[in-house]
């Protein structure tokens, strides 16, 4: 009866316990509530001890430290890769605002060189110059007409301005032609190198007096000068003012052949020019009643 009543305890024990681990202990609720009170206790310990639980914290550490490491190894890989596009996207976005400076560099510099251009054709303008009582009107070549049976330019500078037909046109270093025809905005310049172009000179040392003749080349003949005359090579020749149209003084150039013909070098490069000096000189009233 005895064993009998053991195993029937037993049996009853068994059955409680079974009872009791059923209940809902660790629920939901009830396994946060657990878990915030062994928290809670392990702090006040830590709190209390501190040095006892360096160890657990070591110990814990180093075994978790293979699962963190893989677990962080791709994580930091795509902290890498994101850093590398985001640092790739910089550079390219700097590379395109350095190329957009660069552009404009150029250009500013294209600008200054032009400008440095422009001042050093105004400067040379200076060289030549002339009579106080007469004024000039500068303006920019607009075109040429270098073909070989025409030598002229287009200015941008009109009647607006005060050009009229017959104004003598001059560069830095010389005489380059007149003008021949006027617009409003623009004139056409003939200059003394074309064929159908003549200018009344004087030669300086020997104070005789020709005509400059174009050849449609970069320089010129002396005609109409007196057999007996005679000319030196290097001699300069300046407009001798005959007729009116050219003021006197204005420098053509230089003597640089004698022989069957005096050939003629102008002192003005037609192949550098950019600006011309127009020159606006009183009419003379006789010429003006003799055109009436």
């Amino acid at each position: 009866m005895k064993r009998r009543t053991k195993k029937i305890h037993g049996a009853k024990g068994s059955r409680a316990f079974a009872g009791i681990a059923a209940i809902p202990v660790l629920g939901a609720s009830g396994g946060a509530g657990f878990l915030v009170v062994l928290g809670a206790l392990f702090l006040f310990f830590s709190m209390v001890h501190p040095q006892t639980l360096s160890g657990l914290r070591v110990g814990a550490a180093d075994a978790f430290a293979p699962a963190l490491n893989v677990i962080s190894a791709p994580l930091q890989k795509a902290a890498v890769f994101v850093r590398d596009v985001t640092g790739l996207a910089e550079i390219q976005a700097e590379n395109a605002r350095l190329a957009q400076e660069n552009i404009k560099l150029r250009e500013w510099y294209q600008t200054a060189l032009l400008l440095e251009a422009e001042n050093k054709s105004l400067r040379e303008l200076m060289n030549v110059k002339i009579e106080p009582q007469h004024t000039y009107i500068t303006a920019r070549i607009l075109s040429d007409s270098a073909s070989s049976f025409a030598k002229s330019l287009l200015v941008s500078a009109g009647t607006e301005d005060g050009v009229r037909s017959g104004q003598a046109v001059i560069a830095g270093d010389g005489l380059i032609g007149r003008v021949i025809e006027a617009g409003q905005k623009t004139a056409r310049v003939l200059l003394i190198t074309d064929m159908n172009s003549r200018v009344p000179i004087l030669i300086e040392d020997s104070r005789q007096q020709a005509i400059f003749s174009g050849q449609n080349t970069h320089n010129g003949t002396l005609v109409h000068l007196p057999p007996e005359s005679k000319v030196s090579e290097g001699a300069r020749v300046i407009t001798s003012g005959v007729g009116g149209v050219f003021p006197v003084g204005l420098p053509v150039g230089l003597v640089s052949a004698v022989g069957d013909k005096i050939v003629i070098e102008p002192f003005a490069d037609f192949n550098r020019l950019m600006h011309v000096r127009i020159v606006n000189r009183q009419q003379d009233p006789n010429l003006h009643k003799g055109a009436l």
